[in-house]
């Protein structure tokens, strides 16, 4: 069964992305008590959808925040001991930050931006220390470079570490399997590729860190996860729900699993290819200036970000598409004058995306090189 999709979206922010329209209506509909049958039979059938979505048989945990909420609750729940972080962006040094704001000791493994951790080296450094957890980022919103988690998450636990993935551009765009990858705890956010409006975060957390987390200190309330799988359960959750966005989510989540995981992941794939195509093709003129920020082999297929000649400032370019009714991203964090960040993801197409590039290279032919129309 097929969904109907964005062939005409003009919305390419690298998050939040384009939602439907018909998803966006879902959430006018009047209120229910969250802790009625009404409730718990929508909750019931979100927890169906995501099974699905991040290949589990675990409970996913649906918590009224922004992914930020579940990246703290990760290193809360997590056992006590110092935390090791690989940090490859702006995103991945956030995860960082909450940790150590959590009050764990925090090493920090640097990876250039744009790179990926070499797992030889993980390796070599997971073994000079027994870390309690490693944070770290699948798809890494502020360069575009997707990581193997899969074996980070291994090779975490073979030296004695739980593995806590932020996939918040990854999961719905880019493929993940938590119960056949064996991992630990992994993380979305609601607006990315899952095309969802702001305001829901999702997770699962395998039955071990559960366990552990059980005994873990100042795991806090509100994001206590012990408490996220009792009303998970019960097909609740732990606090009053955003229920507008549980209505928006019913719809979409069971549009994803109508689509099919392979069907999006291949999506996905065919839109990262076709951006990448494309920045070859314009940075004939432009120059080897003119290149995708992560490296090939290591891209995400959900967001490309691309460097720009030192002429054609970020504002400026994203400024100029705009005027012709296309939304992309500038760059983050140091790379935010350096960069653009194309969004591919949620619901958008390689004919919707067609669009959107041809509005970006006339947007650069008439900016020309030197960064002026």
């Amino acid at each position: 069964m097929t969904i109907e999709l964005l062939r005409d979206g003009t919305f390419f922010f690298p998050g939040p992305t384009e939602v439907r329209p018909e998803v966006l209506e879902a959430m006018t509909q009047p209120m229910i008590p969250h802790r009625g049958a009404a409730f718990e039979t929508m909750f019931g059938r979100l927890q169906e959808s995501l099974g699905v979505i991040f290949g589990t048989t675990r409970p996913v945990y649906v918590s009224s925040s922004s992914a930020t909420g579940l990246m703290e609750a990760a290193v809360r729940c997590a056992p006590p001991g110092p935390v090791l972080s690989v940090v490859n962006g702006a995103f991945s040094a956030r995860f960082a930050n909450i940790a150590r704001a959590c009050g764990r000791e925090t090493d920090v493994m640097d990876v250039p931006w744009g790179d990926t951790v070499e797992l030889t080296q993980l390796e070599d450094r997971l073994k000079m220390r027994r870390y309690a957890a490693v944070t770290i980022v699948h798809s890494e919103t502020s360069t575009g470079a997707l990581t193997d988690v899969r074996t980070a998450t291994r090779l975490a636990r073979e030296n004695g570490a739980l593995c806590l993935v932020d996939s918040v551009t990854g999961v719905g765009g880019a493929e993940l399997r938590f119960d056949e990858w064996k991992l630990d705890f992994a993380l979305t956010g609601s607006q990315k590729a899952l095309a969802l409006p702001p305001g829901l975060a999702f997770a699962a957390a395998s039955a071990d860190y559960i366990a552990r987390a059980k005994d873990a200190p100042n795991r806090g309330l509100y994001f206590d996860l012990v408490e996220f799988e009792a009303y998970t359960a019960k097909r609740q959750t732990p606090n009053t729900p955003a229920i507008p966005l549980f209505y928006a989510a019913d719809v979409q989540l069971s549009a994803i699993v109508r689509e099919g995981m392979e069907a999006r992941w291949a999506r996905h794939a065919e839109m990262a290819r076709r951006t990448y195509d494309w920045v070859g093709r314009v940075a004939a003129r432009f120059g080897e200036a003119f290149r995708v920020t992560a490296r090939a082999g290591h891209r995400s297929p959900t967001i490309t970000s691309v460097m720009l000649p030192a002429s054609l400032p970020s504002a400026t370019v994203t400024r100029a598409v705009r005027e012709r009714g296309y939304t992309i991203g500038t760059g983050y964090g140091k790379n935010r004058d350096t960069t653009i960040r194309i969004g591919h993801m949620g619901d958008h197409t390689v004919e919707g995306l067609e669009k959107c590039l041809s509005a970006v290279e006339v947007a650069l032919e008439e900016l020309g090189p030197g960064g002026a129309a």
